[in-house]
């Protein structure tokens, strides 16, 4: 599978994805992490403009997408909890797959942990909503430890979660 950065012009499939994702969330028991819509077009295009929305692609097929950026994330400043450092991160929000490849959470990793080695960043962050037992698994599988809770900027909590690697 190949991981590259999102087009503009692939916007449509992009939110069918997002779609995909959200109707599994709500028949898994997640039905409040995102709302109907989310995430806005807007945010997509900014992201993309930014170069930190990523699609996961096979056979010109998009499979995944989500965004990934080296940066100082302002919803992670405060913490219920403790973070297990204050050095520089990496982090993943909305992510979210159609639902017919396994493995593509993997594989983003390895990839945002490919872009983290090249600009020696150690760190990587992550949240999710407490309904998202889905997530929760995968994050907690690939080795992310659980530090506490944050939360976005409508007041919305979300458990946090920290991978550091060995340099």
């Amino acid at each position: 599978m190949n991981i590259r950065v999102a087009k503009t012009r692939e916007l449509p499939e992009i939110r069918e994805i997002y779609h995909a994702a959200k109707v599994y969330m709500d028949a898994s028991g997640n039905p409040n992490q995102w709302p109907v819509g989310y995430p806005p077009e807007e945010y997509l295009r900014q992201d993309i403009e930014l170069a930190r929305l990523y699609v996961c692609e096979e056979d010109d097929v998009l499979h995944g997408v989500f965004l990934f950026a080296v940066m100082d994330d302002p919803t992670y400043h405060y913490i219920d909890g403790a973070w297990m450092n204050d050095e520089p991160y990496g982090v993943i929000h909305r992510i979210a797959s159609r639902g017919t490849k396994k493995g593509i959470f993997k594989q983003v990793l390895e990839f945002c942990k490919e872009i983290m080695a090249e600009q020696n960043v150690v760190n990587l962050r992550i949240d999710t909503h407490e309904d998202n037992k889905t997530m929760q698994h995968l994050v907690e599988t690939h080795g992310f430890k659980r530090c506490g809770t944050i939360y976005l900027e409508n007041g919305s909590p979300r458990i946090a979660y920290q991978l550091r690697q060995q340099k």
